[in-house]
């Protein structure tokens, strides 16, 4: 895996709002199947650098590619060509069902025609746990089965580069348990990951490095059970003094 070119490398990423800076000359990259963690206290700049990745904002200093090439374009575009993610919260289509809403994801996110998508789309929904809400609209949906479908919308456009904005939030362990799984099928099947995460325990039972910021600036970058116990990184998002 060392030898392989990354996926995704960011050069000298800067993002400011005004005055306020939330990234600064942030470099990182991430290589093909793996999964990276995000740690990083609130205001970090951990949802701004999704934002910048998958272009919900385009306007930042510095250096975005994806398989090699600058990451540029709109939203639309660069789910097409392999970036999917979830969002902190979710945003189903309320007035469309469970199976609707993947079927969208994935007709408008990678193109393909509606009834090549159904099979995928099943496949998905069982993979969440979700077959049985099929049919049920997605607006009356539980948290749970909502974060479920936002990370099924994911998948749904066939992603080579998946994003998860805290998507193991409010789970109780059983079902973290089952995410964790659950990520390392999507692993196994060459999709390569970077996981925003709160939920320590989840985040280190699966990355393969860890990312840490702190006022827009990595702090600490490496293997997960050395990274969290860096004194700078266990007093910045533990709290936790020397």
């Amino acid at each position: 895996m060392t030898d392989m070119k990354p996926i995704l490398t960011a050069q000298g990423l800067g993002k400011s709002f005004g005055a306020v800076r939330v990234l600064h000359d942030l470099e990182f990259s991430v290589r093909p199947g793996e999964v990276l963690g995000i740690l990083g206290p609130n205001g970090a700049g951990k949802t701004t650098l999704f934002n910048l990745i998958s272009g919900d904002i385009r306007d930042h200093h510095g250096e975005l590619t994806f398989e090699g090439k600058p990451l540029t374009g709109p939203p639309n575009r660069r789910c097409k060509a392999g970036i999917g993610r979830t969002y902190q919260v979710p945003r189903p289509y309320s007035g469309m069902t469970t199976f609707e809403n993947l079927v969208v994801a994935a007709t408008f996110g990678s193109g393909r025609r509606e009834v090549d998508c159904y099979e995928s789309c099943s496949a998905i929904l069982d993979e969440c746990e979700l077959m049985a809400r099929a049919n049920t609209m997605a607006g009356t949906l539980t948290l749970l089965d909502r974060k479920r479908l936002e990370l099924a919308r994911a998948l749904a456009v066939g992603p080579r580069l998946l994003l998860l904005d805290e998507i193991a939030g409010g789970l109780t362990d059983d079902e973290g348990h089952a995410l964790v799984e659950l990520i390392r099928r999507i692993r196994s099947r060459g999709v390569t990951v970077v996981w925003i995460e709160h939920v320590l325990h989840a985040l280190m039972a699966v990355a393969d490095r860890l990312l840490v910021l702190n006022f827009g600036e990595k702090i600490a970058e490496g293997v997960p059970s050395e990274v969290i116990e860096d004194e700078e990184v266990q007093r910045v998002y533990m709290g936790v003094e020397a």
